[in-house]
């Protein structure tokens, strides 16, 4: 679609319109030291052919790195034909599917994209997305002092070993709203919360344990144990969730006696590139019994008066909708594009394919260990590990990260800021895009700046 700026006799006809004088007095609430009067780096004016040179030269210095960072965001195989399809001009212009007559294609995918999330987690019902995974959590958490009229406290329960950016997130987002957000710790040894580290809150009323598998270490939570002890409290359970995980691990619906209430995550690994941090999307499912207190919109299937098949916005609990004030969210979306992503990359690999690809990053992470452990270099946490591992330097992390770009390999995540704890530590990452020679040149090359 071309850009096509408005001329200054559009500009003044607008500004008269409006009764303004400038398009500077438009923005006259924004403080004069905040305002940057030029883009040093940006030059002032190009032709078309001066723009492709220039833009084709600053893409140049991107290097092809060997990626083995993760941390919530992570590098998977994604077969052409996904994003061939997703960018076609009727998924790829489309607009969010209010009018049900005109958006039967868009309806469908997020119908379709519902069914697999809830096959998927082995919940009941899902939405049609949120913005990400760390803001899904917050929802969750809003959801559940909503929905758990049990508890009267508005306390939230958060592992230390669930992504400390989806906290951070959370924090912010609830924090205005008289909710607490307790930190729970953590079992050095095993890199995984215990019900000895929840035992203090045995006797306390907690409206919500959020429950992440993986962990952010990679680690396998206890899940079972963890989510009878938030029902024996009448405690809501939020699972925090790697989607790719779950074609392998049990799904959270099936956890404990009766499952979690709420399942979110982060859908980025279905079929979305890791692009240089986004658009990604998170999603979120649950119980049927709590659909009403859901964030965001659901689509529905239905027959029309010719007994045709026919898709339909079924709740629509935002803001801009017939609720208003009464929303049980001002900030959810659906990421319509990333979805369809995501729908198309789950039909095409299938569900037997979904299995490959989680067993191809278990296998590749056994490698990594092995090789790991075969350098000396020291592995935390003796437990299986999905996508991530941790090990424990005496060497600054960042020299490490810095030392290993310039073999134009990413080394990892530092963790030590957040886990001051455990001492100078880093999360590596591999999926099944990693092959023997790619972990043999890795830790050759860790090995060395060791």
């Amino acid at each position: 679609m071309p850009f096509i700026p408005h001329t200054n006799d559009d500009i003044k006809t607008m500004l008269e319109a409006i009764g303004a004088d400038s398009i500077e007095q438009l923005f006259d609430e924004i403080p004069d030291n905040l305002k940057i009067s030029e883009l040093k780096h940006v030059p002032t004016q190009m032709n078309e052919m001066q723009v492709s040179r220039f833009i084709k030269e600053k893409a140049s210095i991107n290097n092809h790195l060997q990626c083995f960072a993760g941390a919530g965001a992570y590098e998977h195989h994604i077969p052409a034909a996904i994003w061939q399809l997703a960018t076609r001009g009727e998924f790829y212009t489309a607009y969010t599917p209010y009018q049900a007559e005109v958006s039967q294609g868009s309806l469908q995918v997020i119908y379709e994209f519902q069914t697999m999330m809830t096959k998927l987690t082995g919940m009941e019902v899902s939405n049609a997305s949120m913005y990400d995974g760390a803001s899904a959590l917050a929802e969750a958490a809003l959801m559940a002092v909503r929905a758990n009229r049990k508890s009267k406290t508005k306390t939230i329960l958060v592992p230390k070993t669930v992504n400390p950016v989806y906290t951070q997130v959370l924090h912010n987002i609830v924090k205005n709203q008289d909710i607490k957000v307790i930190p729970v710790d953590y079992d050095t040894n095993t890199g995984k919360v215990t019900l000895e580290n929840l035992a203090q809150y045995d006797n306390e009323d907690i409206t919500a344990l959020v429950i992440p598998q993986p962990n952010h270490f990679g680690v396998f939570e206890d899940v079972d144990s963890l989510t009878e002890w938030a029902d024996n409290k009448n405690t809501f359970s939020i699972a925090v969730t790697n989607p790719t995980s779950l074609a392998l691990l049990k799904a959270p619906g099936q956890w404990g006696d009766d499952g979690v209430d709420i399942c979110i995550g982060e859908g980025q690994p279905l079929g979305i590139p890791l692009s240089s941090g986004g658009p990604y999307y998170g999603f979120m499912t649950t119980k049927q019994k709590y659909i009403r207190n859901m964030p965001g919109r659901i689509v529905g299937q239905t027959t029309d008066l010719d007994d045709k098949r026919g898709y339909t916005l079924a709740f629509q609990a935002r803001e801009q909708h017939i609720r208003r004030a009464k929303a049980t969210s001002n900030i959810c979306t659906n990421q319509g594009l990333m979805v369809t992503g995501s729908t198309i990359y789950m039909a095409l690999i299938g569900e037997q394919g979904l299995k490959q690809v989680a067993s191809a990053c278990m296998q590749n992470m056994n490698y990594l260990k092995q090789k790991l452990n075969d350098a000396g270099i020291n592995v935390l946490f003796d437990s299986p590990n999905f996508h991530e591992v941790v090990i424990k330097t005496d060497k600054n992390i960042d020299d490490i990260i810095n030392q290993l770009s310039k073999q134009d390999i990413i080394a990892g995540v530092n963790l030590s800021e957040n886990y001051p704890e455990l001492g100078n530590v880093m999360s590596i990452c591999v999926t099944e895009t990693k092959t023997h020679n790619d972990i043999d040149r890795y830790v050759s090359a860790l090995k060395s700046s060791l």
